[in-house]
């Protein structure tokens, strides 16, 4: 029987797809909290190279990420993602797949997790369907050494089941939410993305 491992927001592992566990990281930590200072200084400064959908977004990213600061991100972050009682913006897939939180595909996202090995750590609050523990998880299937649980097909899988269903209804949300600002920016990376890897899986 499979150990069960924490999820945890950290740098991706090294692998054969490191830029897709990369990607994933990243969304995972822009989207768990507001990025810290030298966050927004490596993203301002990354180089991009290409005309791709998803280079594009990029550069959008590096921008926004020049015209903003650390403080006012975690002020803007508070205030569409946490508030005063429900959000401006909700990041958690049950909400978008049953319109409540903690329903049913968050019970069944917990079986699907306990089979691969994982759960949630108790020091982080939010709900395994949040969208930063679900790329969080993602990044693990593509980048661990698991070849068990961690393959092509438990990627394919875990996404068409825990993700592909909302993810893009979520960024579309955020990239209409007229005071998004930065996290405009944030969705449309992730909804490139995501739409890349809707296609990949696809063709897989």
């Amino acid at each position: 029987m499979t150990t069960a491992q924490a999820l945890k927001f950290e740098a991706p592992d090294q692998g054969e797809e490191t830029a897709r566990a990369d990607l994933y990281g990243l969304l995972a930590a822009l989207f768990y909290a507001p990025p810290p200072a030298e966050l927004l200084a490596a993203i301002a400064s990354s180089p991009n190279e290409g005309d791709g959908i998803l280079q594009q977004a990029w550069r959008e990213l590096a921008a926004a990420s020049r015209r903003s600061d650390a403080e006012s991100l975690r002020e803007l972050y508070e205030s569409l993602f946490i508030g005063v009682g429900k959000p401006e913006l909700m990041l958690y897939g049950s909400f978008y797949l049953s319109g409540f939180l903690m329903e049913k595909p968050l019970a069944a996202l917990r079986e699907d997790l306990a089979r691969l090995g994982l759960q949630r750590d108790e020091q982080v609050p939010e709900s395994e369907d949040h969208i930063a523990a679900l790329c969080e998880v993602m990044r693990y299937l593509i980048a661990s050494d698991d070849a068990l649980h961690a393959n092509l097909a438990a990627q394919k899988q875990f996404f068409a089941d825990h993700m592909q269903p909302w993810v893009v209804q979520m960024c579309d949300a955020i990239l209409a939410y007229p005071q998004a600002g930065f996290y405009a920016a944030v969705a449309q990376l992730a909804k490139s993305f995501f739409e890349v890897e809707m296609q990949a899986f696809d063709m897989a």
